[in-house]
């Protein structure tokens, strides 16, 4: 009985909070981004974006180039199979698992090369559009931005914040004495 009456108290305590903030959101005026369409659609990001495609192409070919080496090797040795001694087949198997194991290596090198470039970028533009947002919030009189494309808050405006008056009627909640049968 008294858990059922604390959880009963949280959640009318959670609720008058959320009541509160949702009065806040509506008093104050939302803005909405969308990261996604800025990055396809605006100058930078369409140039951006061709520079990570060209490195991307780089990797690839370079990748083609080795696949194209192993296809050489491994048809050499089916060809000449017949007339290979067995320590030049051996030898001719071994540079074939040499150069698939490059190539394995290769691939990985440039799927982290390709992660960490996209990550500096997006880390770039991202600290480039933050003053922008956050000039236009202003200009605008915005006290919340969400971005279309990400989860979450772009920016809010402090004063919405009711964590510390859930925080002090949580506490408070904790210390009264528990409520007699």
């Amino acid at each position: 009985m008294r858990h059922r009456l604390r959880l009963i108290a949280l959640i009318a305590v959670a609720a008058a909070g959320l009541a509160g903030l949702a009065a806040a959101q509506t008093a104050g005026k939302l803005g909405v981004i969308n990261s996604q369409e800025i990055l396809e659609r605006s100058a930078e990001g369409k140039r951006v974006q061709a520079e990570l495609q060209a490195a991307e192409k780089k990797h690839i070919d370079d990748l083609a180039r080795l696949d194209d080496q192993i296809k050489q090797l491994q048809n050499r040795l089916s060809t000449q199979r017949l007339t290979l001694t067995v320590e030049a087949a051996a030898g001719l198997q071994a540079d074939i698992q040499r150069k698939q194991t490059e190539r394995q290596r290769a691939a990985e090198d440039a799927a982290r090369a390709m992660r960490e470039l996209q990550g500096r970028t997006m880390e770039r533009i991202q600290n480039e559009l933050i003053p922008l947002i956050e000039q236009a919030r202003k200009d605008l009189g915005l006290e919340l931005m969400f971005d279309l494309a990400k989860p979450g808050v772009v920016y809010f405006d402090p004063a919405l914040d009711v964590t510390a008056e859930i925080i002090k009627r949580y506490d408070a909640m904790k210390a009264a004495p528990p409520a007699k049968k």
